[in-house]
C-alpha cells in the first residue's frame, strides 16, 4: 500500500532537532494515535525502524502512528532521554490535533525491547498518562544483574576491548541511527561488562541504588497506571522473559487491568519478520488496543 509521512521536529536541544514520523490515519475527524517507539538498548536505534507491515496494520486498523526519535546514551544521559519520552507525548496532544488531527484523549504508547521499557516509563512520567501501553519484550527493571552484572551470554561472544567499544560513540547529540554505525560493539561490551546502568545513566547503581526508583517502571506501579499489554518470548536471551513476569505482577498487585502474552519458543525480536507468530501477536495487540480505546471509526 501507498503510505504517506510527514516528518516533524516536536524538539530542539543545543540546535539538535529531534524528530517525529506520523503516518496519518485515512479518514476524517479526530484518530486515535500510536506512539511507537524504537528500541535499541537506549544506544543505537531510529524511528524508521518500525516494520512496515505492522505499521500498515495499526494504519489499516485506524490509528495514526507516530514514530518518535529521542536522544541516544551514552552522549546523551537517561533523566534526558526520558525528558524526550515526555516532551513526544506532551507535542502529540498539544500539537497532534492541528497538525494531523490527533485525538488527545487516545493516545497509546507501543514500544519494543527499550522502546518497550520507554512505553513503559510513560506510564510514569507523562501527565497525563496515556490511554494505554504496548511492550514488546520491553523491561521494568534496569538495575537487575542481568542489567548490572556480567551478562553470561554476550560473555559467549568474542570480548570487545574498552577502547574500542568507546571509539563507537562520541560527545555530540544523536537522536537515531538510521545509517550505517558500529554502536553495537559498544553495546556488546557494556553487557559484557555489566555496565549498562552506568554508562547510560551515569549513575553507578552499586553505590547510587535510589536514583534508579524513578527509572524503574516494575517499581512505580500504581492503581492509576494504565492498562498494559506485555509480550516476551520465552526464550529470549537479550532481555529476560522475568522482566515481562515481574511487570505483570507488579501490574496485578496494583490491581492495574493488563495481560502478559508468552510467545512459547520466542527469542528477542520475535516479531522482526513477518510470520504467524508475529501476525498473531499483532492481532492481540490491536484487540487489546481496540477495548482499550473502542474501536476507531473507518
Amino acid at each position: 500500500m501507498s503510505t504517506s509521512k510527514q516528518t516533524y521536529t516536536y524538539k530542539t536541544v543545543k540546535k539538535h532537532e529531534i524528530k517525529a514520523d506520523v503516518y496519518p490515519a485515512a479518514g476524517g475527524g479526530l484518530r486515535p494515535v500510536v506512539v511507537w517507539i524504537h528500541g535499541g538498548c537506549l544506544i543505537m536505534g531510529h524511528r524508521g525502524g518500525i516494520a512496515h507491515w505492522q505499521r500498515d496494520r495499526y494504519l489499516d486498523a485506524g490509528y495514526t502512528v507516530v514514530c518518535i526519535d529521542y536522544r541516544l546514551a551514552p552522549e546523551t544521559k537517561l533523566p534526558a532521554i526520558v525528558d524526550d519520552l515526555q516532551d513526544a507525548f506532551h507535542w502529540v496532544r498539544e500539537e497532534g490535533r492541528g497538525l494531523f488531527q490527533a485525538d488527545p484523549a487516545r493516545v497509546v504508547a507501543v514500544g519494543h525491547s527499550a522502546g518497550g521499557y520507554l512505553a513503559l516509563m510513560s506510564g510514569v512520567v507523562c501527565d497525563p498518562r496515556p490511554a494505554a501501553i504496548v511492550s514488546f519484550y520491553g523491561y521494568g527493571d534496569i538495575v537487575g544483574d542481568w542489567y548490572s552484572r556480567p551478562d553470561p551470554h554476550y560473555c559467549q561472544q568474542p570480548i570487545v576491548p574498552r577502547q574500542r567499544a568507546h571509539s563507537t560513540v562520541g560527545r555530540e547529540i544523536i537522536s537515531g541511527t538510521p545509517g550505517p554505525h558500529r554502536r553495537d560493539d559498544f553495546y556488546l561490551y557494556v553487557r559484557q561488562q555489566g555496565l549498562w546502568p552506568l554508562e547510560v545513566s551515569g549513575h553507578d547503581p552499586h553505590t547510587e541504588p535510589g536514583f534508579f526508583q524513578l527509572y524503574c517502571p516494575v517499581r512505580s506501579v500504581d492503581h492509576d497506571y494504565p492498562p498494559t499489554l506485555l509480550l516476551h518470548g520465552d526464550r529470549d536471551t537479550d532481555v529476560p522473559y522475568q522482566q515481562s513476569v515481574m511487570m505483570a505482577a507488579a501490574l496485578a498487585k496494583a490491581q492495574v487491568e493488563h495481560k502478559l502474552v508468552t510467545i512459547p519458543g520466542g527469542e528477542h525480536g520475535f516479531d522482526a519478520e513477518r510470520s504467524a507468530v508475529s501476525e498473531q501477536a499483532l492481532s492481540k495487540v490491536l484487540a487489546f488496543l481496540s477495548d482499550q480505546l473502542g474501536r476507531p471509526a473507518g
